[in-house]
């Protein structure tokens, strides 16, 4: 019987399930949809029991869809910064999935940012004070579960990995530590002085392992023999990362969803600056691997809302029309929950500016399209400001790096090549290949270096993305300056 190993794609908006085999090949793919739910403007939020079993339907859809396999090992790779809370003793959830997106603790992150803690909770966890990240959240949670009741505190590893295991096992990997802000990256610890700052009790914490380490094994899972070892666990961006085998510093990826990661490793650790982030990219035998990162709230999710709104069927259709586009036109900041790297302007708001009685359709969906394009520019614009390496092969993954048009903006605007995966789940494929690292299928980072992966380079063409950059600015000067004006009324 074939071997395969079953990696999970958890995302903000599905959950996948990818059969891999031993030779690194996709054999069968599943998914199924989550669900979001927005109780108030900027609160962004999901059901816990909703999304394991988004995770058990995508199980079996792609189990149906391949051949007869022998599971090996499952791979976990999660969306970051979502947390949730659950009973200790029985996996009962005692609140939503807070996710990623929410702007729920933005007053509580404010507090504490004019208090004065970001420089020092900068220099530990190389991160800023945000509402995008997860200890202000889990502080919330604590605040509203209810009283009697031993809580746990996770990412969504963590969720799952209780989920998988029968509640056997509170443990995250070092990836998701990193993004708690709750984790200390250069000693490698849950930290006492952040956990006081956010009022967050370390007991409540996950046990933080390597990336791929041993985290227990199924236990009443539907389509799943008991006993199968979850053998690796990661953030779905550093999984992208670690699946296009960017090893070497100063390689990196642009991962294309509902927001946009955008990471180079590095050689060592370095403090972050111009509104980037450091975090774990994966740690392998208590040895972490570092880098820089930026987070963009929203991206490719600017596609099909536009699409809606100017009568068009699909997103294919809204890249075809701006395709078509004179110079010229307005620009369009997707600021919808604010914006995040580099700029972190929680207040600021979406908007089109330098709009006239000649701008057409075609001008107005291609600022839309320039807009994931120029977020990422401007990321890599700051990542390079203070990187030791130069950028090297930068790769991109998820659904939108399918789109050809798109991909050429982004080449284009960056004046660098791109290599889009030839698999969209470069996300899932990385957890394999760290489960496989774990399991002995692969037996080191040469082996899973030489994988098959790449597809086309997109090298860079001439294009008027300089009078485009200007008319992008003037449009984030505007939404920044708008939010806060609209905060302080």
């Amino acid at each position: 019987m074939t071997t395969a190993i079953l990696a999970i794609d958890q995302g903000t908006t599905n959950s996948k399930a990818v059969l891999v085999s031993t030779d690194g090949e996709i054999l069968s793919r599943g998914a199924s949809p989550v669900g979001i739910e927005h109780p108030q403007p900027g609160w962004v939020e999901q059901n816990p029991i909703r999304l394991w079993q988004s995770v058990q339907e995508a199980i079996a859809a792609c189990l149906a869809a391949g051949p007869k396999v022998d599971v090996l090992g499952i791979a976990i790779s999660n969306q970051r910064e979502s947390v949730t809370i659950w009973d200790a003793a029985t996996g009962e959830p005692l609140g939503p999935v807070v996710s990623w997106q929410c702007r729920r603790s933005a007053p509580a992150c404010a507090e504490l940012s004019a208090a004065g803690h970001a420089p020092r909770v900068l220099a530990l966890t190389g991160l800023p004070i945000d509402p995008m990240f997860p200890s202000p959240k889990m502080r919330w949670l604590l605040d509203r579960a209810p009283a009697g009741h031993a809580v746990r505190l996770g990412t969504i590893d963590a969720w799952l990995i209780h989920c998988f295991t029968g509640g056997a096992v509170h443990a995250c990997d070092t990836s998701n530590a990193a993004r708690s802000q709750l984790y200390d990256l250069n000693r490698q610890v849950w930290s006492d002085e952040l956990c006081d700052l956010f009022g967050v009790p370390k007991s409540t914490l996950p046990e933080v392992r390597d990336s791929a380490a041993d985290f227990g094994v199924t236990k009443n899972v539907p389509g799943l023999a008991d006993g199968i070892p979850i053998a690796s666990a990661i953030g779905d961006s550093h999984a992208a990362l670690f699946g296009h085998g960017a090893f070497e510093p100063g390689d990196g990826k642009v991962t294309f969803g509902t927001g946009s990661s955008i990471m180079t490793t590095l050689p060592r650790f370095i403090a972050p600056e111009r509104g980037i982030t450091t975090t774990i990219a994966w740690s392998i035998g208590g040895k972490p691997t570092y880098a820089f990162e930026g987070n963009i709230l929203v991206s490719a999710a600017s596609l099909p809302w536009m699409a809606e709104m100017l009568g068009l069927p699909d997103v294919q259709a809204l890249t075809e029309l701006a395709a078509t586009a004179e110079p010229g036109g307005p620009g369009f900041v997707p600021a919808f929950v604010g914006l995040g790297a580099p700029y972190w302007h929680s207040d600021a708001r979406a908007l089109f500016s330098d709009i006239t009685f000649n701008t057409t359709r075609a001008q107005m969906a291609r600022a839309v399209t320039d807009s994931i394009a120029f977020q990422v520019h401007d990321v890599f614009e700051a990542m390079s400001a203070q990187s030791p390496t130069p950028l090297g092969r930068l790769y991109a993954d998820g659904g939108p790096s399918r789109n050809a048009f798109l991909m050429q903006c982004v080449a284009d605007t960056l004046d660098h090549p791109i290599i889009p995966c030839d698999a969209p789940e470069a996300s899932a494929l990385g957890a394999a290949y760290l489960a496989g690292l774990r399991l002995g299928v692969w037996p080191d980072l040469s082996a899973i270096a030489a994988l098959p992966r790449a597809g086309d380079t997109i090298t860079p063409r001439h294009s008027d993305t300089k009078d485009r950059l200007r008319v992008w600015r003037e449009a984030i000067y505007r939404s920044t300056v708008s939010g806060r004006s609209s905060m302080s009324e």
